[in-house]
């Protein structure tokens, strides 16, 4: 059999590329590179803004020639880098002679040799990484993450008085309303998406081992922690001053375990509301042209949460594995942490193709107010805990005279199914106050919904 033309191993790199493009501009090995040049460039213009070593500040102009480099990064630096990488197996010592061969291009000869100075591939690599992984995740996937908060919130505030049967181990329970069991999933999300917004991204800056030991030789009498840091939070990043050869990657291991927290309460809401979609609480609105099942025309499959389901799974997998791996290094330095990070984008792919199903998914559904009706009318006995709670305050003011008002109710309702005129008999013949029996008497499954709507307005407070 002859080898198909070269394709797409990764599903995120074929049939789902459109979903995912957003993270390629920052977590594909280009937009790594790009982020290198980036580095490169601006500690070379730190270093003469100094006028470090004999040179002279560069010109505003010359300033913006070399920062093109990283901003106009296209398609012949990839090759280029990827032509040169071929000859020193390196990554990061072919981006340090791209940059000194477009200082030769630009004329600029005179400060290539403080390209890459005083420089470990970590103190590059880990500016690099800080910087692609915040653009990531605060430019693409957060921002996806809140629109599903946002859909979220807008389907709690439109069902926000939509009475549905509770169910707690499966089974029925006190009532609620749809839309405070969507608003929870709001307030769990925006929580954790307050700490991914408030991730601190480092860099360290500091050397071979973390010591500024080179630097130190080279000028004695340069402040270069202080240098260091100004340069580092100059590019809109954290600074670690206390480092082996690598930063200690425990920003990172904050981060995914954040979004892999976030992931699980997505999973959760994926399975919620299949399992709504399964007893007939929301009805899926047909695609045109769609096809639910190959051979039951019938079919709308609630496929879109599904597939966030399955997707949140492997990126859950992918960022515990990214998160078990980067808290450890040996000694001042090994290599497991190169290959791990490369499939950082793979994780946060599947994240946000996740994320990309859930949003169409929940613009999918509609709420089927007379199956929940059906359902809340078909279990009066939900009603036995109101009106246990009820003479229980009875006997506590001295108005009812019951001794066991829970073994009362367990005997009546417990296993069965009661209906409202038998509940209605019930609780006329209980001896309570005049006003506590009214109100029960007036009490359905419909109404016993305590403050289920008045909590769809309560916000996480990001503070």
């Amino acid at each position: 059999m002859p080898a198909l033309p070269p394709q797409p191993l990764s599903p995120l790199d074929g049939r789902y590329r459109a979903q995912v493009a957003g993270l390629t501009d920052h977590l594909s090995e280009a937009g790594l590179n790009r982020a290198r040049v980036e580095v490169e460039v601006e500690w070379l213009i730190v270093l003469t803004d100094r006028a470090l070593f004999g040179t002279s500040p560069l010109s505003e102009d010359d300033k913006a020639r070399l920062r093109a480099l990283y901003l106009d990064f296209g398609q012949a630096e990839i090759d280029w880098l990827a032509d040169k990488e071929a000859v020193t197996r390196h990554d990061v010592k072919a981006v340090e002679y791209l940059v000194r061969d477009r200082l030769t291009e630009l004329g600029l000869d005179g400060i290539a040799e403080l390209t890459h100075f005083a420089c470990t591939s970590e103190d590059v690599n880990s500016a690099s990484y800080a910087l692609t992984v915040r653009r990531a995740v605060l430019e693409v996937w957060l921002p996806r993450l809140e629109e599903v908060i946002a859909t979220l919130r807008e389907l709690a505030e439109q069902h926000r008085d939509a009475p549905m049967l509770a169910r707690t181990h499966g089974q029925p329970a006190t009532p609620t309303t749809m839309g405070k069991e969507l608003a929870v999933f709001a307030w769990r999300l925006e929580r954790v998406a307050a700490q991914v917004r408030g991730t601190d991204f480092l860099a360290k800056f500091s050397g071979a081992t973390g010591t500024w030991s080179a630097h130190v030789a080279a000028e004695p009498d340069v402040d270069w922690p202080e240098l260091s840091r100004a340069f580092i939070e100059g590019l809109g990043i954290g600074f670690n001053p206390l480092t082996t050869q690598i930063e200690s990657h425990d920003w990172q291991v904050e981060l995914y375990d954040r979004i892999r927290h976030a992931g699980g309460i997505l999973h959760n809401l994926a399975t919620d509301i299949w399992t709504y979609i399964s007893l007939a609480y929301f009805t899926q609105i047909p695609v045109a042209g769609a096809t639910g099942s190959s051979t039951m025309p019938h079919k709308i499959n609630p496929i879109r949460f599904e597939n966030a389901e399955a997707n949140l799974e492997i990126s859950g997998g992918l960022l515990a594995t990214l998160a078990g791996t980067l808290v450890t290094s040996r000694l001042q330095r090994d290599l497991t942490d190169s290959t791990t990070q490369r499939n950082i984008g793979v994780a946060l792919g599947h994240s946000l193709l996740a994320l990309d199903n859930l949003q169409r998914g929940l613009g999918e559904i509609s709420l089927a107010q007379p199956v929940l009706d059906a359902d809340l009318e078909a279990n009066q006995e939900v009603l036995a805990e109101a009106i246990q709670t009820v003479v229980r305050a009875e006997i506590a003011a001295g108005r009812s005279q019951i001794s066991d008002p829970y073994a009362l109710l367990k005997d009546l309702t417990r296993g069965r199914r009661v209906g409202a005129d038998d509940l209605a008999a019930f609780v006329k013949g209980l001896d309570i106050g005049d006003a506590a029996r009214e109100r029960l008497l007036a009490l359905t499954p419909r109404t016993y919904t305590g403050l289920a709507s008045q909590l769809v307005d309560l916000r996480h407070d990001a503070s």
